[in-house]
């Protein structure tokens, strides 16, 4: 598990993947929660594909609008870290600039961080990004058939390197998990139209 200070604001530009542009830009994103409320994010990561590489990564600790940190025996993260850290609102116009022009969202188990960053954003008076998001956890299951689908699973099978419940870490890993299966050729395009297309449907 990092230290909590591996998770304060930090940048990290250009890391090539080997990779080459088979796929648009896209971000990666990995919340992690102090409670049960949907609004409590405490940490968060966004990573920054293109040109079929990690081009940027923004990671924050962030104050949650309650004390009480139920999960920090999940990701390590305690009030005493987060409680002079700016709320979600401060960071978010920051964090939103680094993910002008991409064309999707990625996360693993993607429900979850998108109703984490629909409810951080609605608590904050700010909109929730339109781009539809892929889920990792469909990807890893359609292209290697991974079962069971949890990250750490898949990052084993794949030999991505991984701190589970370090925000940064899971970000980069769900965005290598994308350009892992774009490499074998899997559209993901498709994907994120098929999920966009089945929720308007519902």
């Amino acid at each position: 598990m990092a230290t909590p200070s591996s998770r304060i604001s930090q940048r990290v530009r250009r890391v090539r993947s080997g990779v080459s542009a088979r796929i648009p830009r896209f971000a990666a994103i990995d919340f992690e929660t102090a409670d049960q409320g949907r609004d409590s994010a405490c940490a968060v990561s966004v990573v920054v594909v293109d040109d079929g590489a990690i081009a940027e990564t923004v990671t924050h600790l962030i104050r949650p609008p309650r004390k009480h940190i139920v999960f920090d025996y999940i990701h390590g993260i305690t009030w005493r870290d987060v409680c002079d850290k700016p709320v979600f609102g401060e960071l978010w116009p920051d964090i939103r600039r680094s993910m002008e022009g991409v064309s999707f969202i990625a996360a693993h188990n993607a429900s979850f961080d998108k109703s984490v960053l629909g409810a951080c954003c609605s608590a904050s008076g700010h909109r929730a990004p339109a781009e539809g998001f892929l889920c990792t956890v469909k990807v890893a299951r359609e292209v290697w058939g991974i079962y069971p689908t949890k990250l750490p699973d898949v990052c084993q099978r794949l030999r991505i390197p991984l701190k589970h419940h370090d925000a940064a870490s899971d970000a980069r890993a769900c965005a290598q998990i994308v350009l892992a299966a774009a490499k074998k050729g899997f559209d993901v395009l498709s994907l994120v139209q098929k999920t966009a297309t089945a929720q308007r449907g519902n």
